[in-house]
């Protein structure tokens, strides 16, 4: 699948440039420095002037992290994603919302997926969490208790994770990068929950996909977030060889 650039239209534009002129104003004080570094790092590439262009951006990571933009027409399965994150492809939606629609979408469009996660990809220790997160994913897709954990890790950091910078909340996950309404929520004392970032916990506490999140978990650092990867592959290396030795 490509991305066919030369199909978008002038409303197609002026809809990534109101969402994205929004939500970098809206993130200023909310979003973490790497988030905000990366994008200005990618500035040449991805900026509220002109749409996305995947073929741009992907000549332009491999001067930096080596990821990929790989198009998709949609939500695509579990084991496929982490296929293809353990090959540094990171998949995209081609589609983008309409103006009736800004805040509301049923599934994630491209506003979501190169906004709100492309640019951390070049941030070179989060970088490295994601590929890592994508190889364990693959190695232990045969285990569908393992896949449900990780989706599970995945939801909390990747898509909705929250860091303290200098003892405030600040935002790195793509799916709260992305909403105009939950950058604002996320941080909240009101409603919401921001509970200490522990593996064990956020393997066992199941997620909403449905609606606006109410409990977040908060690292102090990325690196902690490659230390998870690391923790859990000796969990489950050690799972599967104990397994092996008992049949």
């Amino acid at each position: 699948m490509e991305q066919e650039f030369e199909k978008y239209t002038s409303e197609d534009l002026a809809v990534w440039s109101l969402l994205f002129e929004r939500q970098v104003n809206n993130l200023q004080e909310k979003a973490c420095s790497d988030y905000l570094e990366s994008l200005e790092k990618m500035r040449k590439v991805l900026n509220p002037m002109e749409l996305p262009n995947f073929e741009r951006i992907n000549e332009w990571f491999k001067m930096s992290t080596g990821w990929e933009i790989y198009c998709v027409p949609g939500l695509i399965g579990v084991e496929e994603f982490f296929d293809l994150l353990s090959e540094k492809k990171f998949p995209s939606s081609t589609w983008l919302r309409s103006k009736e629609k800004l805040d509301y979408l049923e599934e994630p469009d491209m506003f979501h997926d190169i906004f709100g996660h492309i640019p951390l990809l070049c941030n070179p220790g989060y970088s490295e969490f994601v590929h890592e997160f994508g190889m364990l994913g693959k190695r232990f897709s045969h285990d569908s208790r393992i896949l449900v954990e990780l989706q599970r890790l995945y939801w909390f950091t990747i898509e909705f994770g929250l860091i303290s910078e200098e003892n405030k909340l600040r935002i790195f996950g793509a799916g709260i990068i992305s909403s105009f309404h939950e950058s604002i929520s996320s941080i909240s004392t009101k409603g919401t929950t921001h509970s200490e970032f522990k593996v064990e916990t956020i393997l066992q506490t199941d997620f909403c996909t449905s609606e606006i999140q109410q409990k977040y978990f908060v690292i102090e650092d990325i690196s902690q977030l490659k230390k998870a990867i690391e923790t859990l592959t000796k969990l489950y290396s050690h799972e599967l060889e104990h397994h092996s030795e008992s049949i």
